[in-house]
């Protein structure tokens, strides 16, 4: 009477107790990762110094458990592993679901087409042994020197090294390739790859020497052409090296997702499944939360299932094989990857759908700034100037460098010139207008710069390619300004009027009734648009200034701030005339009439703008054309690929880091790339600040998304550092 017997006679019998495994009973009690592999139809745990290698003959459960705690269940299948062990895996992970109370993710992973967050958990990368348990291999930790394998390792951010045949017919010139032979482990390096290739190479053959060896085998760098006696010995005489082959399984990964959802019900006793929206960007009040939902990106290779809170219990269990099954009848690639999601515990993938995305809990007022803690949890962070250079973390999710207390100098672009702006009228911009704002300020003993283009034009581009090492270029579109560039007018509003211009006789054009929406950013600095004067535009949390030809309003939203009030006596000052005031429920008839009627605006009090994890993608044309890749896991200042262009999200703006030694396809290439991917964003962000950021000349609002940054780092060469640890 097998054990996974007795789980499929459980979770048939609808009201049973729930089951229980012997090896459950530790789940999820600490924070960390555990794995299983499937034996026997059995679970058995796979020690923790094997974590991240898997045969391809076999099926694995991971359960991922965070300090919040929140969980992760994984089911990995290798290319090779039996439909019993796969049904088996799929079994003890619904089963595992059902003791963790129903809320972790579950994913579905299949052997080289793994999920960002599953391969985020095996930094120094992943390795495929081949066989399983039916041709009798087991995990054990050893001093066993008499293995011999060949590993073809692959990947600039997500690392793969997968056993091959042990012969020369298996190199090729592009790779790096490890041969390990128990007590001398050989990385052997191509004519043709690139340094980050060889520099994470070496992380895997660090990582089989300390972990699966205890630290007992000799590391040896081998050069393509230069090979030892030793290895010939085990390969035979050397023969031709084929020649590098291209990744040609690339997918071009821009935000470029496209998403159909339906909705899933089981009430004829068979599963049902109807259109809901035929494409993204969804609204999040489609989800109802007495039914289950499938959103399909089978273009991209994923299938999300939410489980509403209030859904059937059948239903809820059956999440994964409705998945399952789903991509069986789409007919989509069984290498598809599947997530189920419980409402609340949604992943930034999903999320980047709807376009109105909003986590339950979140707080009214201005966009909050959230530290990221090592795992998915979230914190905030209150903003004080003073401790701007301290604290990195800060600085970064505020996007301050400094308190905005250094010089400010001001040009309107006039017919491909400069001309410089009035200081009295500093903080003033009008949409008719583009405007290069330079900042300077110190930085230890350094002055650094700042230089800002406002509402770009294609006038300005002939300034931005003359950046030098210290200058930042942010390019920043109108109504969508960084905190930083707002606190620049010391206890002034940035004004922004959405047309005319500050030219002689520019501001006399606007028109007869004008309304402006005044709110704080997290970093206290206030920012007064322009908006179409109609009363859809007002929002609860704000305040607003509302001028017609016969009145002049203040109109304070219930979720206003004292500051905002403040800050609209700017704008009042700047219109000219007697002021009403008006709170939120006591408006007068005029006020509405000047509106051109009632109608309904934003009330609700969730107005903040999710938080959302920060992403690091790399863009590379190593493979012959422009990719851009997602760095799985939590990031690091070594996943800079300092011969790559980077693009960091950080959801209310983006960083171009420029490695060094990037080519000059990549330093072009990026700032589209950047471009496409927010303007094609499922969520429906559009015009984001980009920020290009020179290697070595790092910012704080930049490093601070980075633990432990190191300003020395780039002072050494990657590659000799990890030589040393050879």
């Amino acid at each position: 009477f097998s054990p996974l017997m007795d789980i499929q006679l459980t979770s048939e019998t609808k009201n049973s107790t729930m089951v229980s495994h012997k090896e459950f009973e530790a789940a999820g009690k600490e924070p960390g990762l555990q794995v299983w592999r499937i034996e026997n139809l059995d679970l058995k745990p796979v020690p923790k110094a094997l974590h991240g290698s898997f045969y391809t003959g076999d099926a694995y459960l991971l359960l991922l458990t965070t300090a919040a705690p929140s969980h992760n269940i994984h089911m990995w299948l290798g290319d090779e592993c039996s439909q019993d062990e796969s049904g088996a895996a799929a079994i003890f992970a619904t089963q595992l679901d059902d003791f963790l109370g129903g809320g972790p993710v579950q994913f579905r992973e299949v052997q080289n087409c793994e999920s960002t967050t599953f391969l985020g958990y095996f930094k120094s990368g992943i390795k495929y042994q081949k066989g399983g348990v039916a041709s009798g291999f087991k995990h054990v930790v050893t001093n066993d020197m008499d293995v011999k394998r060949l590993l073809h390792v692959k990947g600039r951010r997500v690392i793969r090294a997968t056993e091959v045949d042990l012969t020369w017919s298996s190199f090729n010139k592009g790779d790096c390739f490890i041969i390990d032979l128990g007590k001398d482990i050989y990385q052997w390096c191509g004519s043709e790859c690139n340094r980050f290739e060889r520099l994470k190479a070496s992380e895997v053959a660090i990582d089989i020497r300390d972990n699966e060896r205890n630290g007992r085998a000799k590391l040896q760098m081998v050069e393509e052409g230069e090979e030892p006696a030793k290895l010939t010995e085990v390969l035979g005489p050397k023969t031709a090296i084929a020649p590098s082959t291209p990744d040609d399984d690339k997918v071009d990964t821009g935000n470029k997702k496209k998403g159909v959802l339906y909705m899933i019900s089981d009430a004829s006793g068979s599963m049902k499944v109807t259109s809901v929206a035929p494409s993204s960007p969804f609204k999040q009040a489609m989800l109802s939360p007495e039914e289950c939902y499938i959103l399909d990106n089978g273009v991209d290779r994923n299938i999300f299932v939410w489980k509403g809170p209030k859904a059937n219990v059948s239903e809820r269990k059956a999440a994964m094989s409705a998945g399952q099954q789903f991509i069986k009848d789409k007919g989509y690639s069984n290498k598809t990857q599947i997530q189920v999601l419980p409402a609340g515990g949604e992943t930034t993938l999903f999320k980047q759908f709807f376009s109105d995305w909003r986590d339950k809990d979140e707080t009214t007022g201005p966009r909050k700034a959230y530290t990221i803690g090592r795992i998915a949890k979230v914190e905030q962070v209150p903003f004080d100037a003073s401790s701007l250079h301290s604290n990195k973390a800060m600085a970064a999710q505020h996007g301050m460098v400094d308190d905005g207390k250094g010089k400010v100098q001001i040009w309107r672009v006039e017919n491909g010139d400069n001309v410089p702006v009035d200081p009295s009228s500093y903080g003033q911009f009008f949409g008719g207008d583009c405007y290069l704002i330079l900042y300077s300020y110190r930085q230890g003993s350094r002055e650094q710069h700042i230089i800002y283009t406002w509402w770009v034009k294609q006038e300005v581009h002939s300034r931005k390619s003359e950046i030098t090492p210290d200058e930042l270029a942010v390019r920043v579109t109108q109504g969508q300004e960084p905190p930083h560039l707002m606190s620049l007018f010391q206890g002034k509003p940035m004004i922004i009027h959405s047309g005319g211009t500050s030219r002689k006789g520019g501001q006399s054009k606007a028109g007869g009734t004008r309304l402006f929406h005044i709110r704080q950013s997290s970093c206290r600095a206030t920012r007064a648009v322009e908006v179409e004067p109609t009363a859809s535009n007002l929002n609860t949390n704000d305040v607003f200034v509302l001028k017609s030809p016969k009145a002049l309003y203040v109109w304070r939203g219930v979720g206003a701030s004292d500051e905002e009030m403040t800050a609209a006596k700017h704008v009042v000052g700047f219109l000219g005339g007697t002021v009403t005031q008006v709170s939120e429920g006591k408006e007068p008839a005029d006020f509405w009439s000047a509106l051109g009627g009632k109608k309904d605006y934003q009330t609700s009090k969730s107005l903040q703008n999710t938080v959302q994890q920060p992403r690091l993608f790399g863009c590379s044309n190593k493979t012959g054309r422009l990719i851009v890749e997602e760095v799985p896991g939590d990031f690091t200042q070594s996943d800079l690929a300092t011969d790559d262009v980077m693009i960091l999200d950080t959801w209310d703006q983006l960083f171009l880091w420029v490695g060094k030694d990037a080519n000059a396809e990549e330093r072009n290439g990026a700032p589209k790339i950047a471009k496409d991917y927010v303007d094609s964003d499922p969520s429906g962000r559009k015009g984001l600040p980009i920020t290009t950021i020179k290697q070595g000349a790092e910012p704080p609002t930049f490093t601070g998304w980075f633990q432990a940054w190191d300003p020395k780092m780039w002072d050494t060469d990657p590659l000799e550092r990890i030589r040393a640890r050879f």
